[in-house]
């Protein structure tokens, strides 16, 4: 993650009304997503599925992401 884009974030995994309700979107996401794994049977489709998973498993990470790479950054600046 680049610095703007950590900054551009900041806000959503900060605030504690937010994050939460980001988080809780995340899990009904992949559990969905998890369902359709489990059924589906093209190859292909599968792929595409577990790409998801991951991307979506990202979103629990992202607040220490975003405040690791901003720390990161301001102690270069020092």
């Amino acid at each position: 993650m680049i610095k703007e884009q950590a900054r551009e974030i900041l806000p959503l995994v900060n605030d504690p009304e937010m994050h939460p309700r980001l988080i809780q979107y995340a899990d009904q996401r992949l559990e969905i997503l998890r369902q359709h794994l489990e059924t589906e049977k093209n190859p292909q489709k599968v792929s595409e599925l577990q790409g998801a998973i991951a991307e979506i498993k990202r979103i629990f990470t992202l607040k220490a992401e975003v405040r690791g790479e901003l720390e990161k950054k301001n102690a270069q600046q020092r």
